[in-house]
């Protein structure tokens, strides 16, 4: 980001998208390596998660056992596959927005930009984003809780037969996923930028990203629609061609389709990690809250036990607000 800290917050959404986009040829190597071994597992994952699960489902409902035990067993399974694919998921979605920050991060502060740098200051950052992560985790189950008992009033609705309420129902649905899920989404990714590159995390990060996207909420909004609405695509997609489509499509063309889409999720969640950091600094020059690129530069070298003075810029203006 060769722009001034002031300049940034003009940026409109496809300056931010081509500001990130080119992020990566200031350090190719870098990036190429994230990608590889953070990025893609995580990608593969997200779209071979249903792959295998599909089996298992199918043996359960179309070819119940009768043997309890049997049905047990198989159960166990799915519940084992599922719970450590969540723990994957979880693990290496945090991994990826810490290694991709702060590289994004050590660049802006022309810090020297290295592989061995980024993963040497993960384990510290990761401490951060996971307690950042469980709070937001707690906003997501009472989100969740209040999107389920919609769900029950629908189909209570349906079963009714009452018009008024199953619109009623259908409107309340449609708003929390498309303002409350999509908003916290946002909240989320900032402030987990938040915990990287500021003494802040849990609560703390997401008041601060709460007070960061005001007056940016259309923007993030857009950006975080666009990109879940690009996933739901490629999954979709991945779904109906690679996982059931076994009677229309050959093993051939499964592959190909299902590596392409793998390809194109992986570049996808790099932008949309990219997007997220660059975010970041457009809202920090929207407030105009200054980004001191000396303070900064001090605060990523003391994850990796480098010299950090007692008190930064960017600690005092924590102290201000």
């Amino acid at each position: 980001m060769d722009l001034a800290p002031e300049e940034l917050q003009f940026l409109t959404i496809p300056d931010i998208l081509r500001e990130s986009i080119s992020i990566p040829k200031r350090s190719p190597k870098a990036f190429y390596l994230i990608t590889l071994t953070l990025i893609f597992p995580l990608s593969f994952a997200i779209l071979a998660h249903s792959l295998f699960t599909h089996p298992l489902l199918s043996q359960l409902e179309d070819h119940p056992s009768a043997d309890p035990s049997q049905t047990r067993h198989e159960w166990t399974l799915l519940l084992i596959f599922q719970f450590c694919y969540l723990i994957f998921l979880f693990a290496f979605s945090l991994l990826s927005t810490a290694a991709v920050v702060f590289t994004v991060a050590s660049l802006y502060t022309s810090k020297p930009v290295s592989f061995s740098s980024t993963i040497s200051a993960i384990p510290k950052v990761f401490k951060r984003l996971f307690v950042t992560f469980l709070w937001v985790s707690l906003l997501m189950v009472l989100y969740n809780s209040v999107f389920l008992v919609f769900l029950v009033i629908l189909v209570i609705a349906i079963d009714a037969q009452n018009p008024l309420l199953v619109i009623f129902s259908l409107l309340v649905i449609f708003l929390l996923f498309l303002v409350v899920h999509v908003y916290i989404t946002a909240l989320w990714h900032l402030a987990s930028v938040v915990s990287v590159l500021e003494p802040l995390y849990g609560v703390a990060a997401m008041k601060k990203s709460y007070e960061l996207l005001k007056g940016r909420i259309r923007v993030a909004v857009i950006l975080v629609f666009g990109y879940l609405a690009i996933c739901g695509v490629i999954g979709g997609i991945f779904g109906s061609v690679v996982v059931h489509g076994g009677d229309s499509y050959g093993v051939f063309t499964r592959i190909v389709v299902g590596g392409f889409l793998v390809g194109v999720l992986v570049i996808i969640n790099l932008v949309g990690l990219l997007v997220q950091s660059v975010f970041y600094y457009v809202c920090k020059s929207y407030h105009h809250q200054g980004i001191d690129k000396i303070a900064l530069h001090e605060h990523l070298g003391g994850y990796l036990g480098e010299y950090v003075p007692l008190k930064s810029n960017i600690q005092m203006e924590n102290l201000d607000v």
